[in-house]
């Protein structure tokens, strides 16, 4: 007899969500966030409740809390775990529900012996010592029964709990999964608003390039007085110009977020690849911006959708540390 526990569903945020979906054949993304329990009984008098609680972590961080004398059943219970998930901090709890306690047991036919011997020895030799029930349960094998009962219990206890480690794993992932995806649907809106915004960098590319080379070539024409070699230095003031270009960080931006959405739709353990990823295109907004600070005309506008650009990269960022 088990009964499984696991957080009720969250509800739908009335909200617009991306037009991607995930695609069918895709592995389940696991968010490090979960609970499970897991109870059940080895006898009438024994029972045990099994819970599992993670969160997020570099790596796969089992803490075991067990009752006295498990420490088989934690080794075991270590082994299946590690096989089962990959990463994150998780609490493992296993607690003991004894109902009712045996009264002590012993051998009866083994005290009735010791104190009929005892009494005969107590008549050969003329002697009124009668018998001592403390000095006869202190002899071995009187109290053996009880013995063999707790190691057969101790072992039921380890079978049973072993048998169910899978399947509260199981609805420990079922959690971590509904999570996933939930993470997963707000990392594409995220990315859809990122995309937003480099398409519209990229629409102000041309005036920011233009107003740095008429900024550019009115420097230079003050620098050098009204002789000089127009071509030459506008030449020059082009190449200037043509380095101060963000197309090739626009370029790289769209690149990064195509990869990023197939990733999702690959899905599996994705949380340290695609931090990384959002590591690279935080790089790239920043040199956008370093490009095109203190530029005239929509230099401005640019500065300001990058700073958006850097607020939903960094939003995700925190979002794929829970991510598996």
């Amino acid at each position: 007899m088990t009964d499984n526990t696991t957080s009720p569903e969250p509800k739908n945020e009335t909200r617009e969500r991306s037009s991607r979906t995930q695609p069918a054949s895709s592995l389940p993304v696991h968010s490090m966030t979960g609970f499970a329990r897991i109870s059940g009984r080895v006898t009438d008098g024994l029972g045990y409740t099994l819970s599992l609680k993670s969160v997020n972590h570099r790596f796969l961080d089992l803490h075991m809390r067990m009752p006295a004398g498990a420490d088989a059943l934690e080794m075991r219970l270590r082994r299946t775990l590690k096989q089962q998930i990959l990463r994150g901090h998780v609490e493992v709890t296993l607690t003991l529900d004894r109902t009712s306690r045996s009264e002590a047991q012993y051998d009866h036919a083994l005290v009735a012996a010791y104190v009929a011997a005892i009494r005969t020895a107590a008549r050969e030799n003329a002697l009124t010592t009668e018998p001592d029930l403390n000095a006869i349960f202190r002899l071995p094998g009187v109290f053996s029964a009880d013995v063999r009962s707790e190691v057969d219990e101790t072992q039921l206890l380890e079978d049973a709990v072993a048998a169910q480690v899978e399947p509260v794993v199981a609805v420990l992932n079922e959690m971590r999964a509904l999570e996933g995806r939930a993470l997963v649907e707000e990392l594409r809106a995220g990315l859809d608003r990122l995309r937003e915004h480099v398409d519209a960098v990229s629409g102000l590319r041309q005036d920011v390039q233009n107003a740095y080379f008429e900024r550019l070539s009115e420097r230079l024409a003050a620098l050098v007085g009204g002789s000089f070699e127009r071509d030459r230095i506008l030449q020059e003031a082009a190449l200037l110009a043509e380095r101060s270009d963000i197309e090739e960080e626009v370029a790289r931006l769209r690149t990064h977020i195509d990869h990023f959405h197939s990733m999702l739709d690959a899905g599996g353990e994705l949380g340290k690849k695609l931090d990384f990823l959002l590591q690279e295109m935080n790089r790239e907004a920043n040199t956008l911006l370093s490009k095109t600070s203190g530029v005239s005309g929509n230099g401005p506008g640019i500065t300001e959708l990058g700073l958006g650009m850097k607020s939903e990269i960094e939003k995700a960022r925190e979002q794929v540390q829970n991510l598996e």
